[in-house]
């Protein structure tokens, strides 16, 4: 199964492609769609659109993973987020990809074990189940990497949006 994990955000959405073959794992591919502050909004979620379509195109998945919305005290940010969360659900839908929503309770379990892991304990099992001696500077790709890894162990389970 070849999986695309997203960590959606309107300045930074980070992605990977993992393929889940067995019980192992190969990263393929990681990054990061990143929009330009000053850039009007439509034209920010319409960059996300067009960089995700490109990366559907190039790595084919089999299932979008996606986290689900974690609310912060900032509104206006969690409001923006969401409509991250939309293009990404979007591009799914429209290329008939069955795609699928975690909690970052859900990631934290399905890689660690331990639903309130703390940012260092996920970074380092994605390191040891992917098999990589590095991760990528920004979270973003890294959480991506988690929420793809969350997908294959859950995939039995999961619900389709």
């Amino acid at each position: 199964m070849r999986i695309l994990g997203i960590d959606p955000g309107y300045g930074i959405t980070g992605y990977s492609i993992i393929d889940y073959i067995g019980n192992t794992f190969k990263l393929i591919h990681s990054g990061a769609v990143k929009t330009p502050a000053k850039q009007s909004f439509p034209l920010r979620l319409n960059q996300i659109y067009i960089d995700l379509q490109n990366i559907i195109n190039e790595y084919k998945p089999d299932a979008i993973s996606v986290e689900e919305l974690f609310f912060n005290n900032n509104i206006k940010t969690a409001i923006n987020v969401a409509q991250a969360r939309g293009v990404v659900l979007v591009v799914g839908c429209q290329n008939n990809i069955p795609t699928y929503e975690y909690t970052p309770l859900q990631v934290k379990q399905a890689v660690v074990g331990y639903g309130r892991a703390d940012k260092m304990q996920v970074q380092k099992m994605v390191k040891t189940i992917l098999h990589e001696d590095t991760l990528p500077k920004l979270d973003d790709i890294t959480d991506s990497m988690a929420i793809a890894i969350c997908h294959a162990h859950s995939a039995k389970f999961a619900q389709k949006l």
